[in-house]
């Protein structure tokens, strides 16, 4: 897009919201396509639990602590043995600048986040050498 500055960071405000929503006709296809063609679907918890496990094999060595998640490509990382002074919006900030790695704070889904939590998501929606990538920088850290 192109536009003043004053526009687009009020446009990129809402897009990181409404990237990951669908609109209801689009809604409605897609559960038509499913229905229509159910063994796209049956891949996805295996295809989906491939990549998080390649994700959490390669993070073992860093100093994140973690449990494997299930239901989502998202995994939870507790970085409070990394960078404990910062919090989860100023850490995704400071591992995006410092390290290239983007990630989510959690803080962002709550209301009132719990006081001291140091948890950020990582996505593991990738390909390979993406996720190869971003757990050496991980570790790294």
């Amino acid at each position: 897009m192109v536009a003043p500055p004053a526009l687009t960071s009020e446009l990129r405000k809402v897009h990181q919201y409404v990237s990951f929503c669908g609109v209801t006709p689009l809604q409605y296809a897609l559960a038509d396509f499913m229905a229509e063609h159910p063994e796209h679907v049956d891949e996805l918890p295996g295809f989906y639990q491939a990549k998080r496990d390649f994700f959490c094999g390669h993070l073992t060595e860093s100093r994140f602590s973690f449990r494997p998640v299930g239901g989502t490509y998202f995994q939870l990382v507790d970085y409070s043995q990394i960078r404990p002074d910062l919090n989860d919006v100023d850490m995704a900030l400071w591992m995006t600048r410092e390290h290239g790695v983007a990630s989510i704070p959690i803080s962002v889904f709550y209301q009132s986040p719990p006081a001291g939590q140091r948890l950020i998501r990582l996505c593991f929606a990738k390909q390979e050498d993406t996720l190869r990538q971003a757990a050496e920088k991980l570790c790294a850290i």
